[in-house]
């Protein structure tokens, strides 16, 4: 059997606990076309592990734009992008499945399991900071529009949370029912305060910001900002858009480039890496991986 025909699927907690019927739905559909082995991470050192012992097997991810995230950036710490080729099963809410659709994967389990089985491998560029962090889709400078709140915490029962025990389970063996009963009431008691509705946000007031690309100053901290937003566009180059603020009376004309590298410096800011809210920092710089991570899509 060729290790195109060999999964290891990995199936996000959250996933498992939000859409069950999706979940089985696609591990029947991936375990009628190839061997499965499939993978339950309680904690980042799981997902570690899993992946280190995956040996020919190709990944395959379910869950959302969040799993597919962690996905990435386990195997960038690991330096194994190059030599893997993911898969993903877009599993959860609408909104937390806008970075998948980009991409072109298909957003219905049956549809999706069958891209993995018969799609190809696309090679696809990364943006990747000085702090080693990713962005696969794009960076927005502040972080609006996120779907969640930066005060709401990370989902402690997904990979990159809390370690944990895993387990593993060839073939088709179904999803074991998992956690302890203190644990469901925390997480019952969390979802219940994610339902309430979210407090209306304020724009944010203009940053003074200066943006560099490629060593050039696109815009500097004489000029305040309202938004910058940088995205891996492929052929090696990010394109680089910023928004000056028409309030301090200069050129307030959306400035459009191509670079390789971005720094954004000035006083603290936060910024929205996909759909993960990061800093306060005073200085960051991407920079454009060509092709450095395949996705299989859809021939």
């Amino acid at each position: 059997m060729s290790a195109r025909d060999q999964l290891l699927v990995v199936i996000d907690p959250v996933a498992r606990r939000t859409d069950g019927e999706s979940v089985r739905i696609a591990k029947d559909v991936l375990g009628a076309g190839a061997a499965v082995r499939v993978c339950l991470p309680d904690g980042p050192e799981d997902f570690t592990k899993a992946l280190a012992r995956r040996g020919a097997r190709r990944l395959v991810v379910i869950g959302d734009d969040r799993a597919l995230l962690r996905a990435v950036a386990a195997l960038h710490r690991e330096r194994d992008l190059a030599g893997c080729a993911l898969s993903v099963v877009p599993v959860g809410a609408a909104q937390t499945l806008t970075l998948t659709r980009g991409l072109g994967v298909p957003t219905g389990a049956v549809a999706a399991a069958r891209a993995v089985l018969e799609g190809a491998e696309r090679r696809l560029d990364l943006l990747v900071d000085d702090s080693d962090g990713v962005v696969l889709g794009d960076l927005r400078i502040p972080p609006v529009a996120a779907g969640r709140s930066p005060s709401v915490p990370e989902d402690v029962s997904s990979p990159v949370g809390a370690g944990g025990s895993s387990r593993v389970v060839a073939g088709r063996a179904g999803v074991a029912t998992e956690g302890h009963a203190w644990l469901r009431s925390c997480q019952s008691f969390v979802r219940t305060l994610a339902a309430r509705p979210a407090r209306p946000s304020r724009a944010a007031p203009p940053a003074r910001l200066r943006i560099e690309a490629d060593g050039v100053t696109l815009v500097g901290l004489d000029q305040p900002v309202e938004g910058v937003r940088v995205t891996a566009g492929g052929g090696g180059l990010a394109r680089v858009e910023v928004h000056p603020s028409p309030s301090a009376g200069a050129d307030a004309s959306p400035v459009r480039v191509r670079a390789r590298t971005v720094t954004v410096s000035g006083a603290d800011f936060r910024y929205r890496a996909d759909s993960v809210v990061a800093g306060p920092v005073r200085t960051r710089t991407w920079t454009v991986r060509a092709r450095a991570w395949g996705l299989t899509l859809p021939r």
